[in-house]
């Protein structure tokens, strides 16, 4: 297997492509980030530029698919900034399945990464808050999963694991550490349950909006990717990750490295983008804190939990950079909640 992952062969390569009508062929080019499980290649051919998508194993559920793309199809039709997705010529289906596999194509966008501004950070908040409108009283005959990363029995499995004599080792540092996260965890599931979460409304929402999960052009979205983690949950889930997300700092190679305070510019940047196309009640307000508490150790401890890493980073040394970033919000909650208030 080549360097990045799973890949396409050749002939699968044709077979996918014959049940699609953009005419001859003239380049495929591999394109690389992302899911490495998920292989995907840039086509371009007389009738345009696509990119094709193959589902990684134990994610391509055809009602999941399925349901994804039709909460897609909504959101285009709304106007809404996401990738088109491409019909096969003879079913007029946009999930193809042949085998064990399922793959997705889609129009290629054109686009850059988040580049770190005021204007792209505002846009995204701007855009999540469009998208959680669109999408109130979305329905369809498959229920995604209602599961979050607030007060999850599988995320307090997952630490657990971490912490278990098995993964902790001899020292027992990664022991330590999973129960301080444990406790931290715990807190802010407790404080948010307070505020009424089991009573706010439920609807279909992104549940991974972060920076590289879309495409940029002069400051504004132009397009949203990767509708995998799509869920029924309060939109203030999808609301705290995106805070998260964008106020992180961690721009160094070794997450020892990485300092313990957020970006407070950007965290506002992205929430008054949101609060421009969205009103927020006062409960929700003074949650967010504990919820991207809780949203940072679910992200990092499933991961480690399962492989004993975080991508090619140490799960020690990234579990104890989430602590000390996780005790900095929770040291931080007053000034925070002051700042998300005004």
């Amino acid at each position: 297997m080549p360097r990045g992952g799973a890949h396409f062969s050749s002939e699968e390569l044709v077979r996918v492509l014959s049940h699609y009508n953009i005419g001859i062929v003239h380049e495929v080019r591999p394109l690389t980030g992302g899911n490495r499980r998920a292989p995907k290649v840039v086509i371009t051919s007389e009738r345009g530029k696509f990119l094709l998508k193959r589902r990684p194993r134990g994610n391509d559920d055809l009602h999941r698919v399925a349901f994804a793309h039709a909460v897609q199809k909504h959101l285009a039709k709304k106007g809404f900034a996401v990738t088109s997705l491409m019909s096969t010529r003879d079913d007029k289906n946009t999930v193809l399945q042949i085998g064990n596999h399922i793959y997705e194509f889609f129009k290629f966008v054109t686009g850059v990464r988040y580049d770190g501004s005021s204007e792209a950070t505002v846009d995204a908040g701007r855009q999540l808050a469009k998208l959680h409108k669109y999408l109130a009283g979305f329905s369809h005959e498959w229920k995604p999963s209602t599961d979050s990363f607030h007060d999850s029995k599988t995320v307090r499995r997952h630490l657990k694991t971490v912490g278990a004599d098995k993964m902790a080792g001899p020292n027992k540092r990664m022991q330590s550490t999973a129960e301080a996260l444990m406790i931290l965890y715990n807190g802010s599931s407790v404080h948010v349950n307070q505020f009424g979460f089991d009573s706010w409304n439920q609807q279909v929402v992104h549940g991974d909006w972060h920076p590289g999960n879309m495409l940029f052009s002069e400051g504004r979205v132009v397009a949203a990717l990767d509708f995998d983690s799509i869920r029924i949950a309060p939109t203030v889930v999808d609301l705290a990750n995106g805070m998260l997300q964008f106020a992180i700092v961690g721009d160094r190679p070794n997450p020892a490295d990485w300092p313990d305070y957020f970006d407070q510019g950007k965290l506002d940047q992205f929430l008054n983008g949101y609060r421009s196309m969205a009103k927020l009640g006062t409960s929700a307000l003074h949650s967010l804190v504990d919820l991207m508490i809780e949203t940072i150790i679910a992200e990092a401890v499933l991961p480690v939990a399962a492989t004993g890493s975080f991508g090619h980073l140490s799960g020690l040394d990234f579990l104890k950079m989430i602590l000390r970033k996780a005790n900095w919000l929770n040291k931080h909650r007053q000034q925070l909640t002051q700042t998300i208030e005004g």
